[in-house]
């Protein structure tokens, strides 16, 4: 059963393109997009028995099919399907309803393509294919000069990560004489390509990847892909701005050791510190969402840059999961003022510090477990502060026994089940995603020593407000995750402009 999966994937991957064209002939009905969202329903559970039933590695034509490129298809697959199911109704009426169906089909697939994909030209293809597909995604709303002019800085981004990769892939192929992945990858062949020819190859790489997961310095498309639809901005940073992390892991061999991983160490840690701050001081609800997200792909490149593969893979789905959701409730993110409960005492000291306590006992065991791991430390460092957090938001801010209790209950569920979940991806990815060499303890030491300055920044900031210095960087933070004037419709340029043609306000 399993040797015909791949056949049987395909086909309704060609009847998904299929459908995708047909909704774009005027002639068929809107309500074939029913049809349509059936039909492409059927590859991501495919994907799914694939995954589950998998028992080793099978070629098939240019695909590798394996369980990590099984997971990564169906997790891209089905976030197309819920944002195509989601979207039937919410741009019902839109001018471009058709056009957008097609194309969100077209980029899910071109992306689910590129990471089965075991020849290097098809990935190149495939994954130029989606960053084009996104590009025309943005400017699905094409008579409004905003969303030209996002969609504009996009294509120029994405074509010059494309260029990178490009010339990183070329440059292996010339070394190796193959275009195949996995012959490349082959201790025997890999071996021979010289160590700096795989830092150069490494670092085209690295360019490649930061762009698409909007890392400093490159993190201004994403602000500005805001004006995008709300389903595309969940489809974009679920299933295509992670593909950082699982394009590092694909070339996982080429970082073990290399000096590039100090340079995607030290980006990836400012980039956490900028998304983090942008999303602090930002007070549109998506652009806060885009600073998380520009963060959380800063934490996922690290845990690659320390070799910990499997933990970025498990990022990279999770937090697709989670921020698709928040983008598609966007809409119900107005405030509710409840009344103020005056009678709310907060936590004493006792309860904070039971909470430290906690977070430090739980980061020294997490640590003790493998001592000379790199990445162990940074883990240790990260569940240490989400345990106490977690304790103060969960517990010791509990109204009264009964709210602590099931604050309480919340916490441990919630170690339990991403335990849990640890395990089965450890299960089921264990053969084709393996751990990589960490680099230089002092690299590990810088990292440590940026985000410990920017956490004393940024806790100086809320204590300090008045302070001439953070207020700067306060203000800088702002201005970093405020649209250019080319991305305000209002802007008197654009207002002047409009009148000078005729146009008129409404």
């Amino acid at each position: 059963m399993f040797s015909s999966l791949p056949t049987v994937f395909t086909i309704f991957l060609t009847l998904s393109l299929i459908s995708a064209l047909c909704m774009l002939y005027p002639r068929v009905p809107l309500s074939f997009v029913r049809i349509h969202v059936g039909i492409i329903s059927f590859p991501p559970i495919i994907a799914l028995v694939g995954l589950f039933t998998n028992t080793g590695s099978i070629s098939f034509g240019p695909f590798l099919y394996d369980s990590l490129s099984w997971l990564l298809a169906a997790f891209v697959l089905t976030i197309g399907l819920i944002v195509q199911r989601y979207s039937i109704r919410y741009l019902l009426g839109d001018y471009s309803y058709r056009i957008y169906f097609a194309l969100l089909t077209f980029t899910t697939i071109a992306d689910a393509l590129a990471w089965l994909s075991d020849d290097l030209r098809l990935l190149l293809g495939c994954w130029g294919a989606t960053l084009f597909g996104l590009a025309l995604l943005i400017r699905v709303n094409k008579e409004w000069r905003v969303a030209r002019n996002a969609a504009v800085l996009s294509g120029r981004m994405f074509a010059l990560s494309w260029i990178l990769l490009l010339a990183a892939i070329g440059w292996l192929t010339y070394l190796t004489s193959s275009w195949q992945l996995s012959f490349i990858l082959n201790q025997k062949v890999f071996s021979q390509i010289d160590s700096w020819e795989r830092t150069g190859i490494t670092l085209l790489l690295i360019g490649a990847v930061i762009i698409p997961a909007a890392q400093f310095p490159f993190q201004r498309w994403l602000l500005d892909s805001v004006v995008a639809p709300t389903p595309i901005s969940a489809v974009m940073h679920a299933g295509i701005v992670n593909a950082g992390g699982i394009m590092l892991t694909r070339f996982a061999p080429f970082y073990d050791g290399n000096a590039a991983q100090i340079i995607l160490l030290i980006l990836s840690s400012i980039s956490v510190l900028i998304g983090t701050g942008i999303m602090l001081v930002q007070v549109d609800y998506k652009r806060q969402l885009v600073g998380s997200t520009i963060a959380q792909m800063g934490f996922m490149l690290i845990q690659c840059a320390l070799g910990a593969y499997l933990a970025a893979i498990i990022h990279a789905v999770l937090h697709g999961l989670f921020k698709s959701t928040l983008f598609l409730q966007a809409g119900s993110a107005v405030p509710h003022h409840d009344p103020v409960d005056y009678s709310f005492q907060p936590p004493s000291v006792l309860w904070r510090l039971a909470g430290g306590i906690i977070g430090i006992v739980t980061a020294v065991t997490f640590w003790l477990s493998a001592p000379e791991a790199a990445y162990q430390w940074v883990s240790a460092l990260i569940l240490g502060w989400s345990v106490t957090l977690a304790w103060t938001q969960l517990v010791a801010f509990g109204y009264g026994r009964i709210g602590r209790i099931a604050g309480l209950i919340l916490l441990v569920g919630a170690a339990i089940g991403y335990s849990l979940i640890h395990s089965a991806f450890s299960s089921l990815l264990h053969e084709t995603v393996n751990n990589g060499i960490p680099p230089s303890l002092p690299a590990v030491l810088l990292f440590f020593i940026i985000l410990l300055a920017g956490s004393a920044i940024g806790y100086l900031s809320v204590h300090k407000r008045t302070s001439t210095s953070l207020a700067v960087i306060y203000l800088w933070l702002v201005q970093l995750g405020e649209p250019k004037e080319d991305m305000v419709e209002s802007h008197p340029k654009y207002l002047s402009h409009s009148l000078s043609q005729g146009g008129h306000l409404n």
